[in-house]
């Protein structure tokens, strides 16, 4: 039988904390300087250009965004569908989930050229374009999420927890829904025009969600000296391999219906077979590092280790940014078809595969972005209890007795023969 789960805020008084705290600020810190650098000499210090406008702030942007809808997965197992076994690893979720969200918009926010514009933006709508329906789904997700999260904190507010759960799981699938169509919807690129890209976008979500999860409860128990079962780890390991498996899963539909249509081999050889770098990143960094092999580590019986799984784990995230960089900037890279069947010819790289080469100040800035996540989370697990005081199995496995009995057992008929 599970004990009652006791929550607490960490200590955070250690010089190793602060240490990290530190490094993380000063993270931060050369993000807003690359920012003020970008912005004072002007984006041609860049790689982007008239042909790529995302870059790889935008890479950095749309992965923390995707996965911040991925990292409430748990919360919503909990709540939604009732399972008692994530229950104590609600509360994290759903910070970590707010956590990258901010992190995601404040890249997003920093790379935008004029950040200023943005009052433009929340003031200006036009309907019928996509990138005005997120700013709704982007800013009502930190609503609904903080509500969500004080209803699981405040024991008053204990039956309204379903409800909530349920209202913010609905509006994560959105919010993934609209990321994922502004690709979709962008009918002019080759790359993007699929009607796919939204579902794929919410497994994405699901896999790089968790991963990142997965790896901030090991770091943070490890950090903070809490005990952490194998139980909720070997959960999470299991949920961890079906969504990567359906992330390879859609990415094979997509290119498969790609191919199945002509305006679409193009395309395909280009980031399939003749795209270089984008070539390499998909089948090496997404495909192999981000798929196959973490897939293989958490199948084997002999890597079920923590080490093993935070490998896992780190290559699902590595291979999810080379995912996210192939769509984005490939599908950038590959020229616009202005005319079907006509070879059109001018100064304008009309034709032409377009070059880009990240600059430091751009990967300084995505770097900003995961370090405002850490700081965040450091921060709000020393003022608020976001964390269970121990997650030991014989708290959270409803059958860690009936298994302990089980062990002894048999460790005494071993004994007797």
């Amino acid at each position: 039988m599970k004990k009652q789960i006791a929550f607490s805020e960490i200590a955070g008084n250690s010089n190793g904390y602060w240490a990290l705290l530190l490094f993380f600020g000063a993270l931060i810190g050369a993000a807003l300087g690359a920012t003020w650098h970008m912005e004072h000499e002007g984006h041609w210090v860049t790689g982007m250009s008239n042909q790529i406008v995302w870059g790889v702030p935008h890479v950095f942007a749309v992965f923390l965004i995707v996965a911040a809808s991925g990292a409430l997965n748990v919360a919503s197992i909990s709540s939604v569908f009732e399972v008692q076994d994530y229950k104590a690893l609600a509360p994290l979720s759903a910070l970590l989930s707010l956590a990258l969200l901010t992190g995601g918009l404040a890249v997003l926010v920093l790379d935008l050229g004029r950040p200023d514009r943005l009052i433009v933006a929340m003031t200006s709508y036009n309907f019928k374009s996509i990138f005005a329906w997120n700013i709704y789904l982007y800013t009502g997700f930190f609503g609904v999420v903080g509500i969500y999260t004080w209803v699981m904190m405040d024991p008053r507010f204990v039956h309204f927890k379903k409800v909530a759960g349920s209202f913010a799981m609905m509006w994560r699938l959105l919010l993934t829904t609209g990321t994922g169509s502004i690709f979709g919807f962008l009918v002019a690129r080759q790359a993007y025009d699929a009607a796919i890209m939204a579902p794929m976008f919410i497994i994405m979500s699901f896999a790089y969600g968790l991963a990142i999860y997965l790896l901030v409860i090991m770091a943070v128990y490890n950090g903070a000296n809490r005990p952490l079962g194998d139980y909720v780890v070997c959960r999470m390991r299991n949920l961890l391999k079906v969504f990567v498996g359906a992330v390879l899963y859609f990415t094979l539909v997509q290119h498969l219906t790609n191919l199945y249509a002509t305006e679409h081999h193009g395309v395909e050889l280009f980031i399939l077979l003749e795209g270089g770098p984008y070539t390499v990143l998909f089948w090496v960094g997404h495909i192999f590092l981000g798929g196959l092999l973490p897939l293989a580590i958490l199948f084997h019986p002999m890597a079920r280790t923590r080490a093993w799984t935070a490998i896992a784990a780190s290559l699902i995230v590595l291979g999810g940014l080379c995912q996210v960089y192939v769509i984005i900037i490939g599908g950038q890279a590959y020229p616009l078809v202005l005319f079907p069947g006509m070879e059109v010819q001018s100064s304008f790289y009309d034709g032409e595969i377009y070059r880009y080469l990240n600059s430091l100040p751009e990967l300084v800035l995505g770097i900003g972005g995961f370090a405002l996540v850490a700081a965040i989370i450091m921060v709000a697990i020393k003022v608020l209890p976001f964390l269970p005081e121990s997650l030991e199995d014989r708290h959270v496995d409803p059958e860690h007795s009936a298994k302990k009995e089980a062990r002894e057992a048999g460790e005494k008929a071993g004994a007797s023969a």
